[in-house]
């Protein structure tokens, strides 16, 4: 479905040039049911509780959401040990091991934990495979936190492969009691080709019931899929450490359209629009729609005159707050009458 959400001519009626050149918007973009979920859990208990709320990581992985929280009282510490005995912490969107949430007891910190269900559903995973007798081949980039945390369930059968290669050289006590279980913002691509090189490696080998990419991973992936060749640049709204944005800038250069990540409007460099007529726009899953109408306004400014969302599939995904979060809520007083 599209729908066109700017006049044409509304910036230059006199432009033909500006008519020429176009916005396509992707939908759907920018936060997920998991981030919501997140920044959510962190904004009630600075209302509720006080500052200071301290956060373990970044609580999502986008620059401009850490920063608005921070200066709402929320400190971002990378581990407990920077927080102080028996105050109040909330677990990132990507979640934690089991040796975190034991320091936490240690310590006496009152836990708020905002993992997203998706994420603990593959931690959930990882302890039944393991449970189970089987080693346990976790497919992703082992540098990122949620891939820590979901090794951190059972370390001493599970390895972490990136690559093909890493597939290859891979050696497990029994190869015909192997298990896989994959990050939840890979590409859809980068994990059928390490799933296909595991089945060609162990081919009894097992895994989850349900793929582990992520709803809006996937649906961000589809609708760049869907888009990208109509476009001459793809821009792709995310922070660098955000892995579900980068993939969406690998899945449109695997196609063959020019894309960048960019975090905000002004990182956009003016030699990418020379000779462009089309810009797609999409963000990833922790990036606010604010920052998307900010590039959007630069690009009319530049003459891009006509802007349409291109909505690929509806999302109507929506995950509950954790019970703290929920108890704090339901203990706020009351509204005073209007």
């Amino acid at each position: 479905m599209t729908t066109s959400i700017a006049d044409p001519l509304e910036l230059n009626p006199s432009s033909k040039e500006s008519a020429a050149k176009r916005v396509l918007l992707l939908k759907p973009r920018g936060f997920c049911a998991g981030v919501v979920r997140a920044v959510d859990i962190v904004q009630i208990a600075l209302e509720a509780f006080g500052a200071p709320i301290y956060v373990r990581k970044e609580i999502v992985h986008n620059s401009y959401v850490v920063d608005d929280l921070r200066q709402k009282g929320a400190i971002f510490v990378n581990e407990l040990d920077e927080v102080p005995a028996g105050a109040r912490v909330i677990y990132s969107a990507h979640g934690v091991s089991p040796a975190v949430r034991e320091a936490a007891k240690e310590r006496g910190l009152k836990v708020v934990d905002a993992t997203c269900p998706l994420v603990t559903k593959v931690h959930v995973e990882a302890i039944k495979f393991a449970k189970q007798g089987y080693s346990l081949v976790l497919v992703g980039h082992r540098d990122h936190e949620e891939v820590e945390g979901t090794q951190g369930e059972a370390p001493n059968v599970t390895q972490v492969v990136s690559t093909v290669k890493e597939v290859e050289e891979l050696v497990v006590p029994d190869p015909n009691k192997v298990a896989y279980l994959t990050q939840t913002t890979l590409s859809l691509d980068e994990a059928r080709y390490m799933i296909e090189a595991l089945k060609r490696k162990f081919p009894n080998i097992v895994g989850p019931h349900a793929q582990d990419i992520c709803y809006a991973t996937e649906n961000r992936q589809t609708a760049v899929k869907n888009v990208a060749h109509g476009a001459d640049l793809v821009l792709v709204v995310g922070s660098r450490n955000s892995s579900n944005s980068n993939r969406l800038v690998e899945v449109s250069q695997n196609l063959g359209t020019k894309s960048y990540l960019i975090d905000k409007a002004e990182h956009i460099e003016p030699q990418w629009l020379e000779g462009v007529s089309t810009v797609a726009i999409t963000a990833g899953a922790s990036a606010p729609e604010i920052l998307v109408q900010e590039v959007v306004e630069y690009l009319q400014h530049k003459g891009y005159g006509s802007v349409e969302e291109v909505e690929v599939m509806p999302e109507n995904v929506r995950f509950g707050l954790p019970p703290e979060i929920v108890q704090a809520i339901g203990g706020a007083p009351p509204l005073s009458p209007v």
